[in-house]
């Protein structure tokens, strides 16, 4: 698999925000996105803030841009603050380095896109990214 089609982005997004439900989580964003940071899909649910659509997209779309998870982007601005602030700058803001921001992998292990969740703690957001991924049975690197 090489890219990632509509109909099973869509099935990422509702197994994630599903998982959320399901966990008491609150209220979710989830973004996904193409090996190149191109938005596929994107669903929340009701009573999710609006800013989380940004935040859920800014997460995806930063993984795959550096091709590394939102839990390693949250450790690289921990030691190296500067480097993600200018990552930031140069990907127009599409970078939050948190965790809730997952590689989609192929069975090779080279990405085909990420998807990013927003609404509740970081860790929280990533167990809902997982859960709408391996719902899809996807390879992914959280």
């Amino acid at each position: 698999m090489t890219e990632i089609a509509l109909s099973t982005a869509r099935i990422i997004a509702e197994g994630a925000l599903e998982h959320a439900r399901k966990s008491g989580f609150k209220p979710m964003a989830v973004a996904i996105v193409d090996a190149g940071g191109r938005l596929i899909a994107f669903n929340r649910d009701d009573g999710a803030a609006p800013g989380r659509f940004e935040l859920a997209l800014a997460k995806a779309s930063g993984c795959v841009m550096l091709g590394v998870s939102g839990r390693a982007l949250a450790a690289l601005n921990a030691s190296n603050p500067g480097v993600v602030t200018a990552a930031g700058a140069a990907f127009g803001g599409k970078l939050f380095p948190a965790a809730g921001g997952v590689l989609l992998m192929d069975g090779n292990g080279a990405v085909i896109g990420g998807v990013g969740v927003s609404g509740d703690a970081p860790d929280n957001d990533e167990k809902a990214a997982v859960a709408g991924i391996e719902r899809a049975g996807l390879a992914y690197q959280a």
